[in-house]
């Protein structure tokens, strides 16, 4: 499927109750090409009028007599796997749009679009499957429960992956029977507001999903704020979580599902395998999409006997990486999202410099036009420096040395986030150990980032967030359980 080298945004509207209306101010904003830095279109703006007008719609569709309410669980898993049929219709188009807001390789792209109808058609099969209990009871009871939609979720979504970061809070919300107001990056609102045309093709009742592209300060404190949203859904930072923790409270206690950042260790040891692969490896798993990827394995611990052979091989793949414009064949390495995100990350690879880090390759910005920045490996690093503490969100590998078990857990836990992890050994008792010892949401062995599907759950300890996206566990935090007690009227009998 070749990338479209004349796809134009269309849908540049705000989506409320199944129409396409401007914002109320009348503002809009520009969002750019991180390829070119060059202004793509115009996109209305939302702020806090247009956030109560969204969910103003969003609980007229919650109403306990609305039509949404009436559907049954077959219902709503036919209507997810016909918007997923339409994803896969507009594939194409959806992933060239990414291309240019986002940046990212073309075959990354397409990768997002399969990801996005993978999550609705696994979310889809859970419609029917997701069941209460019947209880024993002391007395004459009948005493059972099930789950029930939570109402509005506010859903807040980044920039790094557009549409699958969209769709794992409107898959398992819809397939749950909530309704929903979601507001996009706004460095990205392309193809979640051609999703949005999709889900009017689809037949979703109006007010049931609604789009509202705009800032964080005044759309999405608008959503955290509110006091008719009954959760919020996040994926970002942990700096913007914490200010969603502190709007939940302050205002209506609303529940929140925050999946945040990430400083995640991949510890090499001596017996690894291949050195050449497992460096390889390494460095996918540190510059994946462009670094900016939450669990990105950032700090590269590897094991004293290994160690020189090791960074000349993470030296020699990194160097030969193509970067390029994300539509370009052959493209491994497209451009950071902004000239903000270009800055932060040129600055903290100069802080690895002046901290006595031995760069090996990279460290400076890629050509004259945009937001690239050279894939960049450091060597001899500490624990204390900038480079191996701070979330970089690049195209950063910092490589530090260890000798033991326990010195590799004891650092690779040294930080205040713990969402991924990786270990890298032959030896099943050394595996055990190290996956049992790291505080971390996700631990890979003898790979990093590998997805069985959308079965195991995904969330993070620490300040990497609070609850679990993905699976039966993630499915159930768009619920409300509810216990059910009838008197039967028999007496007891003993």
């Amino acid at each position: 499927m070749p990338y479209n080298l004349n796809v134009k945004p269309i849908y540049t509207q705000l989506f409320i109750n199944n129409k396409w209306v401007n914002s109320e101010s009348g503002k809009t904003f520009g969002t750019i090409n991180p390829a070119t830095a060059e202004e793509l279109c115009q996109v209305q703006e939302g702020d806090k009028a247009d956030v109560d007008k969204a969910v103003k719609a969003a609980k007229a569709a919650f109403h306990q007599d609305s039509e949404w309410r009436s559907y049954s669980p077959v219902q709503r898993r036919d209507l997810l796997n016909k918007l997923a049929d339409l994803i896969v219709r507009d594939t194409e188009t959806l992933a060239s749009l990414e291309v240019l807001d986002n940046g990212k390789p073309y075959d990354k792209a397409l990768g997002d679009m399969s990801e996005s109808v993978e999550m609705l058609r696994y979310h889809a099969g859970w419609t029917d499957k997701l069941t209460g209990q019947v209880l024993p009871s002391n007395g004459p009871y009948f005493s059972y429960t099930k789950y029930e939609p939570i109402g509005i979720l506010g859903g807040i979504a980044p920039w790094n992956y557009p549409l699958p970061m969209i769709m794992n809070k409107v898959a398992p919300g819809l397939a749950t029977g909530n309704v929903m107001v979601i507001k996009p990056a706004e460095q990205t609102p392309l193809t979640a507001l051609h999703l949005c045309s999709l889900i009017l093709e689809a037949g979703v009742p109006a007010g049931v999903v609604n789009v509202i592209p705009g800032y964080g300060p005044t759309a999405g404190a608008a959503i955290s704020e509110h006091l008719d949203v009954d959760m919020v859904i996040f994926t970002g930072s942990t700096e913007v979580g914490r200010i969603i923790q502190r709007a939940s409270g302050n205002s209506n206690l609303k529940k929140t599902l925050l999946e945040m950042g990430g400083k995640s260790p991949n510890i090499i040891f001596d017996d690894a395998g291949d050195v050449a692969e497992i460096a390889a490896q390494a460095v996918d798993a540190c510059f994946e999409n462009m670094g900016q990827c939450c669990c990105a394995a950032t700090r590269t611990f590897v094991q004293e006997g290994i160690y020189e052979e090791f960074v000349s091989k993470c030296k020699e793949y990194a160097m030969s990486k193509k970067v390029g414009h994300g539509g370009d064949a052959g493209t491994d390495h497209g451009p950071q999202i902004d000239e903000e995100q270009f800055n932060k990350i040129l600055e903290l690879i100069d802080s690895g410099k002046e901290e006595g880090a031995t760069l090996q390759c990279g460290g400076g910005r890629h050509g004259d036009k945009g937001y690239f920045v050279q894939p960049t490996v450091f060597s001899d690093v500490s624990d204390n420096m900038r480079i191996a503490k701070e979330e970089i969100f690049g195209p950063v590998q910092s490589i530090l040395k260890f000798k033991t078990v326990e010195e590799a857990i004891e650092r690779g836990n040294a930080t205040s986030y713990g969402l991924g992890a990786g270990v890298y050994t032959k030896n099943i008792d050394v595996a055990i150990a190290v996956s049992n010892g790291l505080r971390a949401g996700t631990v890979w062995v003898n790979e990093y980032m590998g997805s069985p599907g959308f079965g195991l759950p995904f969330g993070g300890y620490k300040q990497s967030g609070i609850g679990r996206e993905a699976g039966e566990d993630g499915l159930k935090q768009f619920c409300e359980i509810k216990s059910v007690v009838i008197r039967s009227g028999n007496k007891q009998i003993n």
